[in-house]
């Protein structure tokens, strides 16, 4: 039965419903063996100093240091367990939360959520993992010590469940008053951490421009806020610790004052006094350990809700039956595309095809829909109308996975990740294949280019902090787009940073690419790049304007550009 998304974290957690069962019923025997000192206080200054008994005092001591190792044990026994559930619930999630990121990162308009959502996961696991959970575990042990000092003098308990109350309610305020400071500390912290990341992106740009000095000082002013921002929460939280370490101290000596008041009205025993003080400490301690990790609580409470919207809204893929390999054709039927985030669509009713063999080019200027066409046509962003089939399947037939195998992509923007040469070209594998890497830079004619690197097919990359030139990066990358053979291979402004040999390599790849079979769809606004289409598409506006042979197009394309060209002549020739 699926798990309704809103409840997938919590799912989650039920799966270590048993270990936290296990710690807590350690806690139990924890706190049990907590009364330890209290006991051997009322029995040593009640019993042993009044009778002198060297003996009982030896038995009880070696008792004691008995219990407290037992009690070493199981505390050490529950952090393990506590630890492990932590990282178990992060293991359990990494896989999900990282999949959903890399899927939202396709969306502009997010990319900053998917870094907030990692953060937002490690922030619950940091809680799970510490030992605020066991002091949250013994917490419910509290009233039971308050209870325990009625035992001594109903007195004694009334001032400890004043002192308990009173704590409990700077623990509330604690919460009511910091946790929008906190949540402000954050999110001042997430923007100046998204501009240095935009900065350091555009490093080149911003050093080449003389932009660093400004660029510095913008980026200082939300660091800066980030800071006041955290030093306020900082504030509110220390001041809260510090008033309930304070608190708890006083209400100790509150509590031996009034113990040696009832000794001295023979009320009470000297051993129930210490007792009394030292229960009451052990009453407090949970509550105070919470309250000075209360910015961690804050953080994993904000974090559980951020990160269950942040899954809700990025559902997990459904699985799908694998397909065969399909055949190298590519239909899109009217299609229509709204990037996501905008209102209106950037291509709209667009038709196109390209059979096995062929290479189809869609040319058009800057801002004319080519990009967006490539996203759709890889599967990317979804259609709103209209459909894109691979070999006879709708595009959402595919498991993305088995999709990305069948399509080759060289991006107008290439992006190469750490790891070697070979790594890179084999789509970061962790077992490449080393033919399928040499036929794929063979095919790519990257071949002798990589073997002129200092360590050829192993030469590390510092993926696009390389000192590779930028027609050496889209060379490897277009061998990366030919490993495993793809049926079809998409090329948006392939020759954007190749000079001639580079074009001239590419085209030959091209060709060897429609010989096998393959198809090709190459988007551009280079002449140089639609030497090796056999059929073209104009996209203005986000519409195709005009289709078909390659020397057709063109030839109508001319013929047009000659009657603009004779109108202008005719409107000077009147004008004069």
């Amino acid at each position: 039965m699926m798990i309704p998304r809103r409840h997938e974290l919590r799912a989650v957690g039920s799966k270590g419903i048993t270990s936290l069962a296990l710690a807590f019923l350690f806690s139990i025997f924890v706190n049990l063996l907590m009364l330890t000192g209290p006991l051997f206080m009322l029995q040593v200054y009640d019993r042993v100093l009044s009778s002198r008994a060297v003996e009982t005092l030896t038995a009880l001591f070696l008792l004691v240091a008995l219990l407290y190792a037992l009690m070493a044990m199981l505390d050490f026994a529950r952090g393990r367990i506590v630890a492990r559930f932590g990282a178990r619930f992060q293991s359990q999630l990494d896989e999900r939360v990282f999949d959903a990121t890399m899927r939202r990162s396709l969306y502009p308009q997010v990319r900053s959520a998917p870094a907030t959502a990692l953060r937002d996961l490690e922030s619950i696991q940091n809680l799970c993992s510490s030992p605020v959970l066991l002091a949250v575990m013994d917490i419910p042990w509290t009233p039971v010590f308050l209870a325990a000092i009625f035992l001594f003098h109903p007195l004694l308990g009334w001032l400890a469940v004043a002192g308990g109350t009173l704590l409990i309610l700077i623990a509330l305020l604690n919460q009511w008053l910091t946790h929008r400071k906190v949540a402000e500390a954050q999110k001042a912290a997430a923007q100046a951490n998204a501009f240095s990341e935009h900065a350091r992106q555009a490093a080149e740009v911003v050093r080449s421009q003389g932009m660093q000095g400004d660029i510095t000082q913008r980026w200082q002013r939300r660091r800066i806020s980030a800071l006041r921002q955290t030093i306020a929460a900082s504030d509110w939280t220390g001041s809260f610790t510090s008033l309930t370490k304070s608190l708890r101290l006083f209400l100790q000596s509150a509590m031996l004052a009034l113990g040696a008041w009832l000794v001295l009205r023979n009320e009470l025993t000297p051993g129930a006094m210490i007792a009394g003080s030292i229960l009451l400490g052990r009453a407090l301690a949970p509550v105070e350990q919470v309250i000075g990790q209360w910015g961690m609580v804050e953080r994993a409470r904000m974090a559980w809700f951020s990160l269950n919207r942040f899954l809700d809204a990025t559902p997990p893929e459904q699985p799908r039956t694998k397909l065969p390999v399909p055949a190298a054709s590519l239909t899109a039927k009217g299609l229509t595309v709204i990037p996501p985030g905008a209102d209106k669509p950037t291509l709209r009713n667009v038709t196109l095809r390209v059979e096995p063999g062929k290479a189809l080019g869609v040319i058009g200027k800057s801002g004319s829909g080519k990009s967006t066409m490539a996203k759709a046509l890889l599967g990317l962003w979804k259609p709103a109308a209209g459909e894109i089939r691979l070999g006879g399947a709708t595009l959402d037939q595919y498991d993305p996975i088995d999709l990305g195998q069948h399509i080759g992509y060289l991006p107008q923007e290439v992006t190469l990740f750490n790891g070697s040469v070979a790594e890179n070209i084999a789509r970061m594998s962790e077992n490449p294949d080393p033919e399928a890497v040499v036929a794929a830079a063979k095919k790519a004619n990257a071949h002798e280019l990589i073997l002129s690197l200092s360590k050829g097919y192993d030469t590390f990359l510092e993926g696009n902090d390389s000192q590779l030139s930028g027609g050496q990066k889209q060379r490897i990358a277009l061998a990366r787009a030919l490993y495993g053979d793809p049926v079809l291979l998409i090329l948006d402004e392939p020759n954007s940073a190749l000079d001639a040999d580079g074009t001239e390599a590419l085209n030959a790849a091209i060709r060897d690419l429609k010989s096998a079979g393959k198809s090709a769809i190459i988007m551009t606004h280079r002449p140089q790049a639609i030497s090796e289409c056999d059929d073209l598409a104009v996209v203005e506006n986000g519409q195709v304007v005009k289709s078909g042979s390659r020397d057709e197009v063109l030839a109508a394309m001319v013929q047009n550009a000659g009657a603009i060209k004779r109108g202008f002549s005719q409107v000077n020739k009147n004008a004069g």
